[in-house]
């Protein structure tokens, strides 16, 4: 198995230079486009779109996904505005050269049964992945904290039930221990089918801390392991969240980044698995 590594850029400062830079001496030529500028991917303008396009060729850095929040609001909140941002996204990563978009499943109401709202999570997808097929596009779908999908169990069940090629899922280990899930155990084999993508951190299930790959709980080393035995052909994505882990983001700092890309790489080479 040969991965490619990537990463949520903006981790290591909002400033695109210096995120190049850090990649650059990382030898890590792909980044999951965020934010940029401080600008959230969705609504860079097209003056922006044209800088980080010439500075990513000038870099020789390519874009492996559009990291969007498309799916990161309540679940009563008004689709439209999300399908608008959505064909907006498209646009970004046509420019950019990648199909694969991340995106969420909505916030649930606390203390009420997602059940609920299966039904029209499940539609709402369904019209996510129908607006990205007709644009050439592969939905992501991560689990995440406080979303209909957040557990593998649920994530599974609407990348089934919508039944597209355009929804499939990536896999986010920390956020999983944060809501009481083994990873390994208790979600691979469930999403291993769907997966077209792996989001990298981890965490501490005593504290939801997140930390550096192989630190934590998320039984990393465990998953990495099997996607070598399984042939795993895609991207590892890392996204630390070693300074700042918030609801619509993480900072990791410079520093930071690169201590959660040697803890990767580390784990990569005692798997025996090649990276580029």
């Amino acid at each position: 198995m040969t991965v490619v590594l990537s990463g949520f850029a903006d981790e290591i400062s909002p400033d695109l230079d210096e995120q190049l830079a850090v990649l650059a001496a990382e030898s890590i030529s792909h980044l999951e486009l965020r934010s940029v500028w401080s600008t959230n991917v969705a609504d860079l303008d097209d003056m922006q779109l044209a800088r980080l396009r010439r500075r990513l060729h000038e870099s020789g850095v390519h874009v492996s996904a559009i990291g969007s929040p498309i799916g990161k609001i309540g679940i009563d909140a008004p689709l439209a505005p999300e399908l608008e941002r959505l064909r907006r996204v498209a646009e970004l990563a046509s420019e950019l050269g990648t199909t694969l978009v991340r995106v969420f499943s909505f916030f649930i109401p606390q203390a009420q049964d997602p059940q609920l709202y299966r039904a029209r999570v499940i539609d709402r997808m369904g019209e996510l992945a129908a607006l990205a097929a007709d644009r050439g596009l592969v939905l992501a779908h991560e689990n995440e904290k406080e979303i209909y999908g957040d557990r593998p169990e649920r994530c599974a069940d609407i990348i089934a039930s919508v039944g597209s090629p355009a929804l499939q899922a990536t896999f986010d280990a920390a956020n999983f221990v944060q809501c009481g899930v083994r990873p390994h155990s208790d979600a691979y084999e469930l999403l291993r089918p769907y997966l077209v993508y792996v989001q990298v951190k981890d965490a501490l299930t005593a504290t939801g801390e997140v930390v550096p790959a192989g630190q934590g709980d998320g039984q990393v080393r465990e998953t990495l392991a099997a996607l070598r035995d399984s042939a795993f052909q895609g991207y590892l994505s890392l996204e630390p969240h070693l300074a700042l882990a918030g609801r619509f983001g993480g900072f990791s700092g410079p520093d930071g980044f690169r201590l959660a890309c040697g803890a990767l790489k580390d784990l990569l080479a005692d798997l025996s698995v090649q990276w580029q």
